[in-house]
């Protein structure tokens, strides 16, 4: 018994490690996704329990504190893991009957809570379903085992953006998906201040409803028209119109910080349009997009893989700026 509870624990690393070895080379993630992480992002619009259910082991997907002991499959990655992981293996093998496991669902996802080793184990042996106790956890969109972790996430984030804006009900057509974690910040604080600027003209306090409507109506969506009839989004096929929007908007500062007014939407997607198809210089625009002392242009320097393609504002280069450095084509860049 002992020779093999300990082959099957050492079968089951050996396969963690392949899996990772494979995610690897494919650059994708293998690893469990942190419960923490999802409650750090989305707050449920109400919690309900559900009692005892047999819950289907692939649709678990993550676990509260043991997220870094195993992989996506659950397979043990630790060696630490391997007495409680021997002695599950042991109760399987003589037909104990064991506790039931105890999980969040969120969306149509599991998270354990408790009896990872359970879950590890009972996956490993090939078992479809497992006994758990469930606290479901209530958002506002659908969240898929088939989903990369990234995917995941931003899903949690575009959950609790249509918890704080209500647009899924406010303007059920809308389509708002960035396509990087962290944007649905920049856009509710873009909300937050268009909510602050109508407060002011009207000397009265404004519902966050009217603010999201009217942000809406004549913020977003006459921007990412332009981006529609001007055909923008075919020079990034991995970008989408809220990323666009976005964009603009950095954009929309540089020129009122330039011209020393404020240019309506319209105008700012007009002129970001047309300074694209006038193939400036990207590496000259780029490094003027970064010297705007803005939230939103830290942020993009906090992570170089999302560097933003900006418009124009001058064809004068610095005098620190290198006059070898190409103009190289990206998809993500301006041809």
């Amino acid at each position: 018994m002992n020779e093999q509870v300990t082959h099957d624990f050492d079968r089951a690393r050996h396969r963690a490690f392949l899996n990772d070895l494979r995610a690897l080379l494919r650059g994708q993630s293998n690893d469990l996704i942190p419960y923490h992480e999802i409650r750090r992002r989305v707050q449920p619009e109400g919690e309900t329990y559900r009692g005892m259910r047999e819950v289907p082991i692939r649709e678990i997907v993550g676990s509260e504190d043991r997220f870094r002991d195993f992989d996506r499959a659950f397979l043990p990655r630790q060696s630490h893991t391997a007495g409680r992981w021997k002695n599950i293996d042991r109760a399987y093998l003589t037909d104990v009957i064991l506790p039931p496991i105890q999980v969040y669902k969120v969306g149509n996802v599991y998270f354990v809570k408790d009896g990872n080793h359970r879950v590890s184990v009972a996956r490993e042996r090939g078992v479809e379903y497992i006994d758990a106790e469930v606290i479901e956890s209530h958002i506002r969109a659908p969240l898929y085992a088939a989903m990369t972790p990234e995917q995941l996430l931003l899903q949690v984030e575009y959950a609790e953006f249509l918890r704080k804006t209500n647009l899924d009900r406010l303007r059920p057509d809308h389509d708002i998906r960035p396509t990087t974690l962290g944007r649905y910040d920049e856009i509710w604080e873009q909300i937050e201040q268009h909510r602050s600027m109508l407060a002011e003209s009207e000397g009265d306090a404004v519902p966050v409803q009217r603010a999201v409507e009217d942000w809406y109506d004549n913020v977003y969506l006459p921007i990412v028209t332009v981006v529609d009839e001007r055909g923008v989004l075919r020079r990034f096929p991995k970008r989408s119109k809220a990323d666009l929007y976005l964009w603009i908007t950095a954009h929309r500062d540089l020129l009122s910080e330039r011209e020393g007014r404020d240019l309506s939407p319209l105008d700012s997607a007009l002129d970001y349009v047309e300074e694209l198809e006038s193939d400036r210089d990207a590496v000259v625009l780029i490094k003027e997009a970064f010297r705007l002392p803005s939230r939103f242009m830290r942020r993009l320097l906090a992570h170089p893989e999302d560097d933003m393609p900006m418009s124009s504002l001058s064809d004068e280069r610095s005098p620190n700026d290198n006059p070898g450095i190409p103009a190289e084509q990206s998809e993500e860049e301006p041809a």
